[in-house]
């Protein structure tokens, strides 16, 4: 029983050092994993048109090249876009800062008014909304970074897509191997993630257009920014949105003044509310199999990790790992503390050995 236990305990401390040796090992070669993380991602997103084009009776290559070209167009379209906005938005930002710096004297000076002294307290020193102006510029210029591998991106994503058409031909060939259960596991944490990631990218599409509608007719600044990084921050559940609208209402409030900055706060409830709490469940149909707290941890540890990408698929990435560790002995109870609590009906009553 001892062996069995110890034999048992140093798997799991070598699963786990395993584990850890592979994530330093991503983590130096971010460099040529992200591009490729990035490829796949806009593979899952593709494949979807693809198949429609080939069930069509389009070839497979004229299928991808027309997916794949109008992509690009539109990738190329977005950034000549909000290339000439990113570079005013630097240039307006000290400016802006400067401002914010002046409202957050004036509010410390209303409240010492009223007896409360707010600077001593060190509440903008432990926040300083100056940081939070500089987030969607840092976040944009990321993604722009990755972006600059566009060819080695686009060339890997395209093999990626001649191989998705050719996988149900390649599970047939191995049907009878003894594999099946493990490869149906596969082929569903597929269609799962894919049919995650292009329902979130075609919501996410409509949060950010709604967006950038609306705070060009408020009047503020630079929406189409805000209207990107709210397509971007979109991808990340519960807290996204939130995070995409910080910066928008901060400019707005410094721009058009609190009255429009409630305006601002007001769209961004209206969308998300509209898109992520009634629209989106009903297509989506599915929960993620992911705690609120996974989410969230997902969200900073792969953002440390691979830095925006890392951010904009971090459920999509923790899913996959989700799979890998409750197909694994050693790494079940990890499967599990990920998912979301258990109903009492799917928890196993131990039963007595005395009855």
């Amino acid at each position: 029983m001892n062996t069995e236990h110890s034999t048992s305990l140093r798997d799991t401390v070598l699963t786990l050092v395993g584990i850890l040796a592979l994530l330093g090992i991503l983590k130096y070669a971010s460099v040529i994993v992200v591009p490729f993380l990035l490829a796949l991602f806009i593979t899952i997103i593709a494949v979807t048109p693809v198949s429609w084009l080939k069930n069509r009776g389009v070839p497979d290559i004229l299928s991808i090249g027309i997916v794949l070209l109008t992509g690009i167009m539109l990738l190329v379209l977005v950034s000549l876009m909000l290339g000439n906005t990113t570079v005013q938005f630097n240039e307006s930002l000290p400016e802006y800062q400067a401002r914010l710096h002046e409202l957050t004297n004036t509010i410390t000076m209303l409240f010492q008014e009223k007896g409360v002294d707010i600077k001593a307290a060190g509440i903008f020193d432990a926040v300083d909304p100056g940081v939070v102006m500089t987030f969607a510029n840092t976040l944009v210029t990321g993604l722009a970074d990755v972006f600059s591998n566009a060819v080695l991106i686009m060339f890997t994503a395209m093999f990626m897509l001649f191989d998705v058409l050719d996988f149900p031909r390649k599970m047939k060939a191995v049907e009878g191997s003894g594999t099946e259960g493990m490869l149906d596991q596969i082929a569903q944490l597929v269609k799962s993630t894919n049919d995650y990631i292009a329902i979130k990218a075609l919501m996410s599409l409509g949060t950010a257009v709604l967006i950038w509608l609306s705070l060009e007719l408020v009047g503020l600044d630079f929406a189409l920014l805000w209207g990107v990084i709210a397509f971007i921050l979109n991808f990340v559940p519960n807290i996204g949105s939130i995070i995409a609208a910080v910066p928008a209402v901060l400019l707005a409030l410094i721009q058009l003044g609190p009255t429009n900055a409630l305006v601002v706060i007001a769209i961004y409830g209206v969308v998300n509310t509209i898109v992520g709490n009634i629209i989106e469940p009903k297509v989506m149909g599915t929960k993620l199999g992911l705690s609120t707290l996974a989410v969230f941890l997902s969200l900073v540890f792969w953002g440390f990790l691979f830095g925006s990408v890392g951010m904009l698929l971090s459920v999509p990435l923790t899913m996959v790992v989700k799979f890998t560790a409750m197909n694994n002995p050693q790494t079940k109870w990890f499967g599990i503390l990920l998912s979301p609590a258990p109903q009492k009906d799917e928890i196993p009553v131990a039963s007595g050995k005395g009855q």
